[in-house]
């Protein structure tokens, strides 16, 4: 087998949480590119057709699968319904989370910090337990690639919201604990931890607080924000056999920015 051959996802079955757009969708985009069929989830029906459009525009299967992650219920459903509509599921992105309030922790509450508590890490474990536990039942095994972010690495400056920064980082050691406990069964967890990438929530941030992200782009040593797309190939390498001996992993991209 060629280097590049180790890149094709020929014949595989992925499921990619919060894909209808954004980060998530360029993975599945990715994934379909490399060979795979892929199945999206998102909580918008409208956004979830087009995604899945746009996938099968690559010649490639696609399944969507509506539902608000957030929700521990309504998660486990819409895992459930995956499973039962693709059978066998080959590679896990868990990319639901997001930061939403910029609430200072002295003023949030109780109910803030539990829904993204659930829409952060719950929905990544649950996902993980569902999913990943049917790859631990078959001899191939699978892989699973948890969303992260640099977040959960730092404490962002001028920025508040710690909830995302708590359940950022919270994601980052259940990748390790997954990874140690599931090495055995031929199922392989790691982590991405992107840094700022312009997706539609970033730019509308960024016409918020424009100089938030001036700020911080100033201090990527690479002077620029991400773009969607650049994600992919990350995603790719980490759900195929180029990838064969990595597990436990958090790859780190971001332009830079955390070297300092």
């Amino acid at each position: 087998m060629s280097v590049l051959d180790r890149f094709k996802l020929d014949g595989k079955r992925a499921l990619v949480t919060g894909a209808s757009r954004g980060l998530g969708l360029q993975m599945a985009l990715a994934l379909a590119e490399a060979g795979a069929e892929v199945g999206i989830t998102g909580r918008d029906a409208v956004s979830l057709k087009e995604a899945a459009d746009t996938i099968r525009s690559r010649g490639r299967k696609a399944w969507t699968f509506q539902g608000d992650m957030s929700k521990p219920a309504e998660c486990e459903a819409t895992c459930e319904a995956a499973l039962a509509e693709m059978g066998l599921i080959d590679i896990l992105i868990n990319n639901i989370g997001e930061r939403g309030m910029n609430v200072k922790i002295e003023d949030t509450t109780l109910e803030t910090w539990q829904h993204y508590v659930d829409q952060n890490l719950t929905s990544c474990f649950l996902a993980t337990r569902i999913i990943g536990g049917a790859m631990l039942r078959r001899p191939e095994g699978g892989r699973i690639i948890n969303t992260a972010s640099i977040s959960g690495m730092i404490a962002n400056k001028g920025i508040a919201g710690r909830h995302y920064e708590t359940t950022k980082a919270a994601v980052i050691h259940f990748t390790r604990c997954a990874a140690a406990d599931w090495a055995p069964y031929g199922v392989r967890v790691n982590a991405i931890c992107p840094g700022l990438f312009m997706t539609q929530p970033n730019r509308k941030w960024a016409e918020n607080n424009p100089e938030v992200i001036k700020t911080f782009v100033s201090a990527v040593p690479m002077g620029r924000a991400g773009e969607p797309e650049e994600l992919g190939p990350l995603a790719v390498f980490l759900a195929s056999d180029a990838s064969s001996y990595v597990t436990g992993s958090t790859f780190v991209i971001d332009g830079g920015y955390t070297i300092w």
